[in-house]
């Protein structure tokens, strides 16, 4: 099969897209792996700039992907050493990946070599030299200070290593009525209730998707949301609404184990089939925003702030370890921003 695989910048971020002429087989694959997107402007199927996917369409030679032997021991051990912890699975392999590649960077240079200045030397000539994230920089800094706690002979001083100034950027937020358009789109109960439970309850997509029947509490109005971000439970409230489209849901589809279940029974909804239901339900509504799942969280958490909640009980309602995460919700909201009014009016 003939494809080819390039680096793109694709609404300000560097993606990797693989072209190929039109087989069943390759789309089936790319979609299986984890934030492919179809473009429709550029006609191609694209994917993350990880150093994985990278390896996957052979954009870098084999021989300079792999960190040294004693590397690939290190990375092992990180790996025993974040389970023996109890990290999430993802938790392990984001950070395994990014120290596997600051090592590959490093892999003609002894782990207890490694220095302060060879941290900054990856930041110039690897991170910034090909324009990638903040995020992903972020990511590494995280990485490398955990993994070198871990390490006892080492030149690397923690405390030092500094981490990129990130921009401040604001969540994107959709008015009560854009909310409206996008959880009437749908007829199809099914759909409708899991976009009007996201938003109904601040849900992570991934939230959504891990919800059991047992999870619903219709005697207390309550839904359980186990083992979030964070491995922490969490309760958020259910209205009366949501009930009622729940029970005429599941008197329809009468799910078995997970509440919203693939094709196939007993298994969870799809990732990105939850995403195409939403995508759907902005051309039913005819939104051209580029609105995510998580714009429905966002514009949970603001309206209710803006109907006058207390910010403390938002935090605890959306599973934010620190209140700084809340409060970014104070600078989008419109409420004492739409009663300030403009000198230009009094000209």
């Amino acid at each position: 099969m003939n494809w080819e695989a390039k680096i793109i910048t694709h609404k300000k971020e560097k993606r990797i897209a693989v072209y190929f002429e039109k087989n069943a087989v390759l789309i089936t694959r790319i979609k299986k792996l984890e934030g492919s997107r179809w473009s429709q402007t550029l006609g191609v199927w694209h994917l993350p700039d990880t150093v994985e996917n990278r390896e996957r369409f052979h954009l870098v030679p084999l021989s300079h992907s792999l960190p040294s032997e004693e590397g690939v021991e290190q990375i092992q051990k990180f790996i025993k050493w974040l389970s023996s912890k109890r990290y999430s699975p993802s938790t392990i392999k984001t950070y395994s990946e990014a120290l596997k590649s600051f090592l590959v960077f490093y892999r003609e240079k002894a782990v207890a070599e490694i220095t302060n200045e060879d941290v900054v030397t990856y930041n110039n000539d690897h991170i910034l030299k090909n324009n990638l994230s903040e995020s992903y920089q972020n990511q590494i800094v995280n990485a490398i200070k955990l993994f070198f706690t871990t390490i006892r002979e080492t030149k690397i001083e923690i405390a030092k290593i500094h981490r990129p100034k990130c921009a401040k950027v604001l969540p994107n937020v959709l008015s009560k009525e854009e909310v409206k358009l996008i959880l009437n789109a749908h007829s199809n109960i099914k759909h409708k209730t899991m976009l009007s439970l996201i938003y109904s309850c601040g849900l992570r997509r991934s939230e959504l998707i891990h919800l059991k029947i047992t999870d619903i509490d219709s005697n207390r109005n309550i839904v359980i949301i186990r083992q979030s971000k964070g491995k922490k439970d969490r309760i958020a409230p259910l209205s009366t609404k949501i009930l009622e489209m729940l029970r005429q849901y599941y008197s329809i589809y009468k799910p078995k184990i997970w509440l919203f279940e693939g094709q196939n029974g007993m298994e969870q909804y799809s990732d990105h089939s939850l995403q195409s239901v939403l995508k759907q339900a902005l051309v039913k509504a005819k939104i051209s925003k580029p609105v995510t799942l998580h714009w429905l969280r966002h514009s949970y958490a603001t309206h209710l702030l803006e109907s006058g909640t207390d910010l403390r009980y938002i935090q605890e309602l959306l599973g934010h370890n620190s209140s700084k995460t809340t409060e970014i919700y104070t600078h989008v909201s419109t409420k004492s921003i739409q009663q300030i009014k403009s000198p230009f009016d009094d000209l």
